[in-house]
């Protein structure tokens, strides 16, 4: 593989992962479930139980700069199979990204083009596939196949290039949103569940909406030679406090221009929330167009990770050797950048009814990734008898378990029901068929 990734392009990666964009179509979800204050207080402490994770893993990453990141790390210390079922589930967590991304576009583009929404094709559990959207889904999706095949060195251009332009606009309409909203906007500043529940309810999901800070190290083979050591380490602590202030600052305009009860009331997206408030609809289409680039980079983002984990697994023999091939041309795991791209190309037929099941089964399974990586630095550290780091390592791992127990815990919001559980056991099922 190439060498030829920056510091800025690390950043883009593990942010770009990150941040996609629920911030524009479920702020009314977020804020629902905690109101003004609530929201942000969630998203800042879900933002803050992360870090020691994120810390872990740069340590990790210094001393073992493998694509295989919680393969390579898990393998040193637990049995094969372990080392597998945890680099499986990471699979899982970055790749059904691409195919809901793919869907999203379609969304995105009818709220500018209602031209999207005709041509109905079918109906799948309830909603009516069009075929401007699948085609849009299918663009995107060979497009940004594309870009993977041509080399990390393209991707990373791609990346930095979405996510700057995702941050400038976030600054306009944040700056012209806090210059034109009020303090009253905030009124009440949590949900009828009262304080704590509110903030609990908001934090169950920040995991989700903050995966993809360790996907840095899934391209820790392809820095650049003169990088210096410790860059990806702080890169990933930077994803993380970066995506955290993101969320915490774009609920807070929100809540701050328009008030948040009737946005919930009315079911209003961001841009709707904006247009309605200043009263014209170019701030809207703004925001829309950093959404659109912030779909493109979570994209990219993901499609990188999944493929460079699969690399890994076909390297190590753990699943066919040819997903472990690297193109002469490129020095790109092509096999597995093909693999990704068709499998994402057919699931965006099935538009986003039967992909909410697997997102929410994607969400948890990235907790078994972050605790395995946890455990395995304990393991790791104790066989070298240091200490340093074991601390934040365990707390890692209670993190993750905690997160884990939410997700399968019947009587928490928000568990598994029985879809969940199905697409699960599918995904393992199909990682025993393709094991070798």
């Amino acid at each position: 593989m190439r060498r030829t990734l920056g510091a800025l392009e690390y950043f883009t990666f593990g942010f770009g992962s990150m941040v996609g964009v629920g911030w524009l179509v479920i702020m009314d979800d977020w804020l629902g479930r905690g109101g003004s204050a609530g929201a942000m207080l969630g998203f800042l402490a879900g933002a803050v139980l992360l870090v020691p994770i994120a810390l872990t893993y740069g340590r990790l990453v210094r001393a073992i700069p493998d694509a295989g990141a919680e393969i390579a790390y898990t393998e040193r210390v637990f049995p094969r199979s372990a080392s597998f079922a945890a680099g499986w589930m990471m699979v899982l967590a970055y790749a059904i990204v691409c195919p809901w991304e793919a869907v999203a576009i379609g969304n995105l583009l009818a709220r500018i083009f209602p031209a999207m929404n005709a041509v109905p094709l079918y109906a799948v559990a309830g909603k009516v596939i069009t075929l401007p959207r699948v085609v849009a889904g299918l663009g995107l999706t060979a497009v940004i196949g594309v870009i993977n095949l041509r080399g990390i060195r393209t991707s990373g251009r791609f990346q930095d290039f979405t996510t700057i332009g995702l941050l400038a606009c976030f600054a306009v309409f944040a700056i012209l949103g806090f210059a034109h909203g009020s303090p009253a906007n905030l009124q009440p500043l949590f949900a009828t569940s009262g304080p704590f529940v509110s903030v609990l309810l908001v934090a169950q999901i920040v995991p989700y909406f903050m995966t993809g800070f360790e996907s840095i190290p899934k391209a820790s083979e392809e820095a650049r030679p003169d990088l210096p050591a410790g860059t990806l380490g702080r890169t990933i602590t930077l994803a993380v406090v970066a995506g955290g202030l993101f969320y915490v600052l774009v609920i807070a305009v929100v809540a701050w221009v328009y008030p948040w009860t009737e946005l919930v009331t009315h079911h209003l997206g961001t841009e709707a929330a904006f247009a309605r408030a200043f009263g014209t609809v170019w701030i809207a289409r703004l925001i829309l167009a950093g959404a659109l680039l912030s779909l493109f980079k979570i994209f990219n983002g993901n499609l990188v990770a999944a493929t460079r984990l699969l690399y890994a697994l076909g390297r190590r023999g753990l699943v066919h050797p040819a997903l472990g091939t690297i193109d002469a041309r490129f020095g790109t795991p092509s096999v597995a950048i093909l693999l990704i791209t068709v499998l994402t190309a057919a699931a965006a037929f099935l538009g986003d009814a039967l992909l909410v099941p697997i997102t929410e089964v994607g969400s948890a399974v990235a907790a078994i990734g972050w605790g395995a990586s946890c455990l395995a630095f304990v393991a790791l550290a104790r066989g070298n008898k240091a200490q340093k780091g074991v601390a934040l390592a365990v707390a890692g791992a209670l993190v993750s378990a905690a997160i884990l127990v939410m997700k399968v815990t019947p009587a928490v919001p928000g568990s598994f029901r029985l879809a969940e559980w199905a697409a699960l056991g599918g995904w393992g099922l199909l990682g025993l068929l393709l094991r070798h």
